[in-house]
């Protein structure tokens, strides 16, 4: 009784940090079509400090199968995974698997599930040209990031948010930071340093969500809160917005 009460509270505080930050959601009304950019470079396979842990690749696609099915049912989805590929250049390996699509949740899972995570973290190539096929100049979008690191091939990803909020028409990235890790701890601050993705200024300048996720059921609430249109809770059931009026 002692352990189901503890999974209790703690979808309780999941439903609190998604409601904290409802307001920023519940301006979604489905009708923009999304792509999902995962992060399927080399340390998606890493299994933390201790090596112990469940590798983060595993735990992303657990949440991913708890959450796409659902998602699918309101809004058309597309998904880009940057990492792995052929690419001479491997900061070039950004892979755009199909555009925003009615009931894609079977194509995402597929691809997710033999995803073998490789290469370094070209990111702001892969929102980019999310963006580009979501033709965001013309029409509103969303992107959602999902990342457990930084830019390692250079791109100037800030740079890329401005762009992107110039000349966007509505164009909104939300940013998952997936079990980022600090580079260094300041004991002169007491703090860890660097435990937020860059990547979180693609949020905050296009008027996105930063969502920070460390386990299955933060990435699912995260997921939930960045395309579930909007969720009222993170256990309960997606919905739809009524129109006004």
């Amino acid at each position: 009784m002692a352990g189901c009460h503890a999974r209790d509270m703690k979808w309780v505080a999941l439903a609190a940090m998604v409601l904290a930050v409802q307001p920023a959601a519940a301006s979604q009304d489905c009708t923009e079509d999304a792509i999902i950019v995962f992060d399927g470079s080399g340390s998606m396979s890493e299994m933390g400090f201790n090596r112990l842990d469940t590798p983060r690749i595993f735990e992303a696609r657990e949440a991913l199968h708890r959450i796409i099915p659902r998602i699918e049912r309101l809004r058309r989805l597309g998904l880009t995974v940057y990492g792995p590929g052929a690419a001479r250049d491997a900061c070039e390996s950004v892979t755009h698997h199909f555009p925003p699509t009615a009931s894609a949740g079977a194509r995402i899972l597929s691809v997710i599930d033999e995803l073998a995570p490789a290469g370094p973290t070209p990111l702001t190539r892969a929102v980019a040209e999310a963006a580009e096929a979501l033709d965001y100049t013309r029409r509103p979008a969303t992107v959602v990031l999902v990342t457990d690191g930084k830019e390692t091939c250079g791109g100037a990803t800030c740079q890329l948010a401005a762009h992107l909020a110039h000349e966007g028409v509505d164009l909104t990235v939300h940013v998952i930071g997936f079990k980022v890790r600090a580079e260094h701890f300041d004991w002169g601050r007491g703090v860890n340093v660097g435990a937020e993705t860059a990547a979180s200024c693609l949020a905050e300048t296009t008027g996105g969500q930063y969502v920070p996720a460390e386990t299955v059921d933060d990435l699912v609430a995260a997921l939930s809160l960045t395309l579930g249109c909007p969720v009222y809770g993170a256990s309960g059931p997606l919905q739809r917005k009524t129109p006004p009026g």
